[in-house]
C-alpha cells in the first residue's frame, strides 16, 4: 500500500498497531472480508481504518478462486502451490479470462462505512513468467499489456493493479 500512496501519505499498519494476531477472513466475499477486517480494527482501537481483501476470479472457473485465492490450494497459502493448481483446473478451457479484484473498506470517526472497489482484467497465461510482484503474478498478464505483472515494474504494476484503482477512489474520497 506505502508504495501506492502518493508522496507525502504513508500508511500505519497492523504491525505499527501492535496488532499481530490473525484476523480471521470469514467472509464469503471479498467484500465481506474487507468488511471484517477493518471493523475489527476500529473496534479495538476507534480510529478512521481502511482495509483491504483482494482476489483473482477465472471466468472459465465460475469466479474461483475468487476469495479463497490466497489457499487455493491449502492453508498454508504457497503461491506456487497455487498457481500450479490453477494451470491445472484451467488446463482442458479456452477461455483464460480473469481479473483481479480489490475491496477497501473504510471506516471514519463515526463509524460509517464505504466500500471501493478496483478491477484489472487480464487472462491467465499457460506457465509461469516474471520474478516480481507476489502471488499470482507470474501467470496474469493484464489486458493490453505483452508481460505478465511478474515482468511489470513495480512502478508500472503500482499504476495500473486492481489495488492501485481502488486506493486511488478511496483517495478521491478523502480528498
Amino acid at each position: 500500500m506505502n508504495e501506492i500512496m502518493p508522496v507525502g501519505i504513508s500508511i500505519v499498519g497492523l504491525d505499527d498497531l501492535n496488532i499481530t494476531e490473525d484476523i480471521a477472513e470469514t467472509g464469503s466475499t471479498l467484500e465481506e472480508n474487507s468488511e471484517i477486517k477493518a471493523s475489527y480494527v476500529f473496534d479495538r482501537l476507534g480510529i478512521p481504518v481502511f482495509a483491504d481483501d483482494s482476489g483473482l476470479l477465472v471466468k472459465s472457473l465460475n469466479g474461483e478462486p475468487g476469495v479463497y485465492s490466497a489457499r487455493y490450494a491449502g492453508p498454508e497459502k504457497n503461491d506456487d502451490n497455487n498457481m500450479n493448481l490453477l494451470l491445472e483446473n484451467l488446463r482442458h478451457h479456452e477461455d483464460r479470462s480473469a481479473e483481479f479484484q480489490t475491496v477497501i473498506t473504510y471506516i471514519d470517526q463515526k463509524g460509517s462505512k464505504r466500500q471501493f472497489k478496483g478491477v484489472v482484467e487480464g487472462q491467465i497465461i499457460k506457465e509461469k513468467r516474471g520474478n516480481n510482484g507476489f502471488g499470482y503474478d507470474p501467470i496474469f498478464q493484464p489486458l493490453n499489456h505483452e508481460v505478465t505483472f511478474a515482468e511489470m515494474s513495480h512502478q508500472l504494476k503500482n499504476q495500473i493493479s486492481h489495488r492501485a484503482n481502488a486506493v486511488q477512489q478511496l483517495l478521491d474520497y478523502l480528498s
